[in-house]
């Protein structure tokens, strides 16, 4: 009988087969000391990836959708399907650092008010990934981060940031929930195809009590857009989950603010 994980790690993927086998060679590493599960939901790859991971992890649980129903719908079936008391979320574009993976389970373990953690991002060259965590997206954040864009005076954040700190939210690129979290304000938003569904889940996780950090103790390089590349649809579902996003959690004159704000800065960086 198989022992029950502490740790399930869910991967989305669309297309990005070579990617995706390298992101689980990189999991026994990344998750020792833990006993684990891996789940992939396919959204309808033509690549053959299903063939190739079922051939090289056979012990992976590989959920194929005949069409593609979305980043959080995908997901949402694979925290369904998932047994551990931690939840991962991990894009098939990460290469998890040795021990990465556990040392976000060990930072829940000692912080018992945290629901949710997330790793340092890095790009492939090693630079700190922009945007990988951040403030809600209120109007006046997205006004102070664009006016200092602007201004080229430099991001709000510092994204290399070497001490643990509570965030408002952390990229679903690699994202660690605790059961509870999941239990108690269920899955990602649905209506948001793809998109600040990782800003929402947090923010309901924060409203519901828990916190949000992000420990740099923990590295995982994330190159980033893999299959956004291959998708036209990808800057309209930005902003259509943005405003799914502010219908959620603000009131008529937030939305009314954002609309102008997008019409004023049709390029806003959100």
């Amino acid at each position: 009988m198989m022992q029950q994980p502490t740790l399930s790690v869910i991967i989305v993927t669309w297309n990005v087969g070579p990617l995706l086998l390298r992101t689980l060679e990189r999991l026994a590493t990344a998750c020792a000391g833990l006993t684990w599960e891996t789940i992939v939901v396919d959204n309808a790859s033509g690549d053959g990836s299903q063939q190739a991971v079922r051939a090289a992890f056979p012990a992976v649980t590989y959920l194929y959708n005949d069409s593609n129903p979305g980043y959080a719908k995908a997901n949402n079936q694979g925290l369904a399907r998932a047994q551990g008391d931690f939840l991962l979320l991990l894009n098939p574009d990460t290469e998890p650092d040795t021990g990465s993976l556990a040392a976000l389970v060990q930072f829940l373990h000692a912080h018992p008010a945290a629901g949710i953690v997330g790793p340092a991002l890095v790009l492939a060259d090693g630079a700190p990934q922009p945007y990988s965590f951040g403030g809600d997206p209120t109007v006046a954040y997205l006004l102070r981060r664009n006016l200092r864009r602007l201004l080229h005076a430099g991001p709000l954040h510092d994204w290399g940031a070497a001490q643990a700190a509570r965030v408002d939210w952390v990229s679903g690129a690699c994202l660690l929930a605790r059961r509870a979290v999941f239990s108690q304000i269920g899955g990602l938003d649905e209506a948001m195809f793809m998109y600040f569904e990782d800003n929402d889940w947090c923010l309901r996780s924060r409203q519901a009590g828990w916190e949000v950090w992000r420990e740099p103790a923990s590295r995982v390089v994330h190159l980033g857009g893999q299959s956004l590349k291959q998708n036209r649809r990808a800057p309209a579902a930005y902003y259509a989950s943005l405003r799914t996003f502010y219908q959620r959690h603000y009131g008529p004159l937030d939305r009314l603010a954002l609309a102008l704000l997008l019409r004023l800065l049709p390029a806003v960086d959100a």
